[in-house]
């Protein structure tokens, strides 16, 4: 886990053309997504067939919380999550010092690291994307880190998000951030939004966690 600073965000939506500022305090993330090999350390089940230092993949939204609970629980933390299947809602306590998803702003602040372009490096240096990934995941930590020393943010899987992408036009649609290794370089900006139902699993979607402070 890192620690990132407090700090602001802008984020953007391209069917409204809204743009709104989000002042963050401080959190911890994962400085990593959460490879298969965590994942089924906590929960039993490895989805996928690629090698255990692969970002985890194949993982609903529900799947993410879900784990986020197992792993606050496993650490004796509160878990930040109350799940009700009945209605298919989720509450999250803020207060609780277990893990969580990062929210898009928290993503997105990490994922900059301080910088205001559209990416922290060369693409090719940091990420795992259609040019070069030979269409497949690629084990965690094996391109350069942004100045927080965050990996993979960038490529390799997109990552869910705990926020609704548009509840007007999509309903229940969760965010993505990040792009994947099946991605043209356009998709892996730090700005670019993606969504998905929150059931659904895709072998180029995982997750990374983060932790109130």
């Amino acid at each position: 886990m890192v620690t990132v600073p407090s700090g602001r965000v802008t984020l953007s939506d391209r069917r409204t053309r809204r743009s709104w500022p989000v002042d963050l305090a401080s959190y911890r993330i994962g400085a990593y997504p959460v490879t298969r090999a965590q994942y089924g350390e906590v929960t039993g089940r490895e989805p996928g067939a690629h090698d255990s230092r692969c970002p985890v993949g194949e993982v609903s939204w529900w799947d993410a919380v879900r784990f986020c609970n197992q792993l606050s629980q496993r650490e004796g933390r509160r878990r930040a999550y109350r799940l009700h299947t009945d209605t298919e809602s989720v509450e999250w306590d803020a207060s609780a010092d277990g893990y969580r998803l990062p929210s898009e702003a928290e993503w997105e602040h990490a994922c900059r690291a301080g910088t205001t372009g559209p990416r922290y490096g060369e693409l090719d240096e940091i990420a795992w994307y259609r040019a070069n990934s030979d269409e497949r995941p690629h084990g965690v930590g094996g391109k350069r880190p942004n100045g927080w020393g965050l990996y993979d943010t960038l490529g390799n899987v997109w990552e869910w998000c705990w926020d609704i992408y548009d509840a007007e036009v999509y309903g229940p649609y969760r965010v993505l951030r990040g792009g994947g290794w099946f991605d043209e370089h356009w998709s892996c900006r730090a700005s670019v939004r993606r969504r998905s139902h929150p059931t659904l699993r895709i072998d180029d979607v995982g997750f990374r966690v983060a932790r109130s402070l």
